[in-house]
């Protein structure tokens, strides 16, 4: 209780940052300068914690993955607790409209039940596929800031090819993408601090009531929920569930990226001005911060990272290991000029470092320690990055450089 008090009076003091957008007004003490950047070394990708260097891929592959693995998992974002109870899941499909957006797709409402002897939750998944394909069709799951539930998914009344929300499912459509929409509030609430709710219940011990230290805050409940999501496709036989791309902006991004770092069935990972526990470097301390982050969103990660705000230096990994982690599958990072929170400078150096690995494992990384120019899009390459003018959005421009890189490697 007295734990919840001291984050209910934090979040009530603290100005919020809504799903991580910059604020101007509350950055006085938020470094953006990089002449003021502090000094930095980040942890060896490729030496292990026996001090071994890694020279082959058997040995990333057996060895230091998964170290790297286990140490975010343990002490950053926070294991997937074991179940005392076996949990039962089951699909229902609550209802099918074969005429969605003028005929161009099939629009499928399917509900996820999971149950056990600790209780029910559940979760709403939008499947779209393109009608007319002769074949399972690959796709593209998106962590969602949109209620599933809601009209946010109704075709736009007057965007041809657009949905209500913005997206332009449409041109996906036209590309031959199926798209899957996870809500990230279905298991789990947006800001959760007592987690007396959704999906954690299910896993908790006799006796327990909130997660432990190591264990899942709420970005690794986003993450078991498209995990779950995936599950679902490997049976629905319209879509090819060895081609799905994940994709997540801002929060939706820090989860994209843990989700496809725990879960190798997903083919292409998209993560979209995650900054902070997202693409961007912790070392930089630029923008946001582990600090701000806790103090805002306490539980996003798990309570083990407290112990490292204000001294990240004394991490044992560092988000370039977080893109390591994809190796060898494409993994594609998006910055924008103006979201300054986000750390673009810090999200690209953080692919540019994870591409030593990618090259280990005889693929193509990013060459170049010099962030390109604005609006040059890195696509024939399997770490694929941009940074665009404007500021913390999915525009138009990002989703059709997604697109064009999962057309290069999907299909």
């Amino acid at each position: 209780m007295k734990r919840l008090c001291i984050v209910l009076v934090l979040l009530v003091c603290i100005p919020t940052l809504l799903n991580g957008r910059e604020r101007k007004e509350y950055d006085g003490d938020v470094l953006y300068d990089e002449a003021k950047l502090p000094h930095y070394d980040l942890p060896p990708l490729l030496i292990t914690a026996e001090g071994k260097t890694v020279s082959t891929p058997d040995e990333w592959r057996n060895v230091r993955r998964p170290q790297i693995l286990s140490l975010f998992s343990n002490i950053v974002y926070g294991r997937v607790p074991t179940p005392e109870s076996p949990i039962r899941t089951e699909y229902e499909i609550l209802k099918t409209d074969p005429d969605f957006m003028n005929g161009k797709a099939t629009r499928k409402d399917v509900k996820i039940r999971f149950e056990n002897d600790k209780g029910k939750a559940e979760m709403t998944i939008l499947v779209f596929v393109p009608n007319g394909a002769t074949k399972p069709v690959p796709a593209f799951m998106k962590h969602s800031f949109n209620n599933t539930k809601s009209r946010d998914f109704d075709v736009h009344p007057t965007r041809a090819g657009f949905i209500r929300n913005g997206w332009p499912l449409g041109e996906f459509f036209a590309r031959g993408y199926a798209f899957i929409a996870v809500y990230q509030q279905d298991l789990v609430g947006h800001n959760e601090v007592s987690f007396g709710r959704g999906i954690a219940p299910l896993f908790y011990t006799k006796g327990q009531s909130f997660p432990k230290a190591h264990e899942w805050g709420t970005l690794t409940i986003v993450s078991w929920g498209a995990m779950r999501a995936l599950d679902y496709l490997e049976t629905d036989d319209a879509v090819d569930a060895k081609r799905v791309a994940i994709m997540g902006h801002s929060k939706m991004g820090k989860a994209t990226l843990w989700t496809a770092a725990q879960d190798e069935r997903f083919a292409l990972a998209i993560s979209a001005q995650s900054g902070c526990a997202g693409a961007a470097l912790w070392r930089r301390k630029s923008g946001e911060t582990l600090q701000k982050m806790v103090t805002r969103f306490p539980y996003w990660l798990s309570r083990n990272a407290w112990k490292f705000v204000n001294q990240e230096d004394d991490l044992p990994v560092d988000q370039h290991m977080m893109l390591a982690l994809m190796a060898p599958r494409p993994v594609y990072v998006a910055s924008g000029v103006e979201d300054t929170w986000a750390d673009g400078r810090g999200e690209y150096l953080s692919a540019y470092h994870a591409s030593e690995v990618y090259r280990l494992l005889g693929k193509k990384g990013l060459t170049s320690e010099d962030s390109p120019q604005v609006g040059k899009a890195i696509i024939e390459s399997d770490i694929g990055y941009h940074i665009r003018e404007g500021g913390h959005s999915v525009e138009l421009y990002d989703w059709q450089r997604f697109m064009d890189f999962a057309d290069y490697h999907l299909k």
